[in-house]
């Protein structure tokens, strides 16, 4: 008999974020409308940042953030080499330069010690990544941004809901980015978020997310005017109404899906304890873990491989996360990316494995993901 298939991450919509996307259908506005700005308050009041900027990606959302800060050609911007490869893109979006700092052993986070000795007069600013939904050190990436006078930005499209030393995500940095892919803790279908809190920064975002123009058109209906102008060159990066209405409906559901990753985290510790094999990332004592991923450690590469393979075969989606940006072909051939820049992504990536974790997954998914990886490992 043929297994269901388990995703590594999987959204979850009901028929009332359906009810939610349906009235917006039938609303005025489709775009530019009242449920953006009502998202944005949303996802402020959850966060307590300040402002909050909705864009059409976390890519977006990155990308405003670096154009906020006014980065360009010649300023360079240091961040780990374990993420996403948008990460990095958005520095090269603007012509600056990205400078890969080493993460940790332990927890694959950027090491506040290797970003400090890459500071040039060049540095502009850091982004830290929270890998997994583990947030970073950030008091310490704050002291070396506070005596180098750089900007600090967390990328925390894994981190949505996780809390650094009882700060929520959103008010760990100067700028947050925020991710609502479909596998995010909640989703847009495609979407993302900037939380700030500097005004005059989420004044020239949303300028940025609608081509440089300084209102959108829904503003110029309130006053009653057609007249605009671009002080900018922008891009068209806006969020739909109907994406912030199932926005709306998916993040009042957060707290109870939060409450079960965690559920799942600590069925996967439990299993996986006294395992020789395989290990979990450590969580450190001052963060809570958002879960986005739940990423081990699997003692040897030719293992992990074995693994991966494994779980597929019996439908079980385990992933990888990620190739170190700096190995990409084109980080190679641009910016000069070669082997033992920063070996420990570099060995981090020859041993991990991403598990399924998602909100919907039950008890029973859980098990039969633990009992393929001791079947599996055990084999190897």
């Amino acid at each position: 008999m043929e297994c269901e298939h388990l995703p590594y991450g999987r959204h979850w919509i009901d028929e009332d974020d359906i009810r939610q996307v349906v009235d917006a259908l039938r609303s005025d506005w489709l775009t530019t409308g009242p449920a953006v700005e009502a998202f944005e308050r949303a996802v402020a009041d959850y966060t307590g940042a300040k402002h909050t900027v909705a864009v059409s990606s976390g890519t977006a959302a990155l990308h405003a953030a670096i154009f906020a800060l006014g980065i360009g050609p010649g300023d360079e911007v240091i961040l780990p080499p374990l993420t996403f490869a948008a990460t990095a893109n958005c520095v090269a979006f603007q012509g600056a330069t990205p400078v890969f700092a080493d993460v940790a052993h332990d927890t694959l986070l950027l090491d506040p010690e290797r970003v400090a000795e890459k500071v040039s007069p060049r540095t502009k600013a850091i982004i830290a990544v929270d890998y997994a939904g583990h947030p970073c050190d950030y008091d310490a990436l704050q002291k070396i941004a506070t005596r180098h006078r750089l900007a600090l930005v967390a990328d925390s499209a894994h981190a949505l809901g996780a809390t650094y030393k009882g700060r929520k995500a959103g008010t760990l940095a100067d700028l947050t980015t925020f991710s609502f892919h479909p596998v995010k803790h909640i989703t847009t279908g495609e979407g993302g978020m900037i939380a700030t809190g500097d005004a005059g920064m989420a004044r020239r975002m949303r300028s940025f997310r609608n081509h440089g123009i300084t209102t959108d058109h829904r503003e110029r209906a309130v006053v009653g005017t057609w007249c605009y102008e671009m002080t900018d060159l922008g891009y068209n990066y806006r969020l739909s109404d109907l994406q912030c209405a199932l926005g709306i409906s998916q993040l009042r559901k957060l707290p109870a899906w939060s409450i079960r990753r965690h559920e799942i985290a600590w069925q996967y510790d439990a299993a996986f304890r006294n395992n020789a094999r395989v290990r979990p990332l450590v969580v450190r004592n001052e963060v809570s873990h958002a879960y986005h991923l739940y990423v081990v450690w699997v003692n040897a590469a030719t293992a992990r491989d074995a693994l991966v393979s494994g779980l597929r075969a019996k439908g079980i989606e385990a992933n990888v996360h990620y190739i170190p940006v700096h190995l990409h072909p084109y980080y190679r051939q641009r910016w000069g990316g070669k082997p033992g820049l920063c070996p420990i992504a570099e060995e981090a990536y020859r041993h991990i494995v991403s598990l399924p974790i998602f909100p919907r997954m039950t008890d029973a998914d859980v098990l039969r993901v633990t009992t393929e990886v001791d079947e599996i490992c055990a084999a190897s």
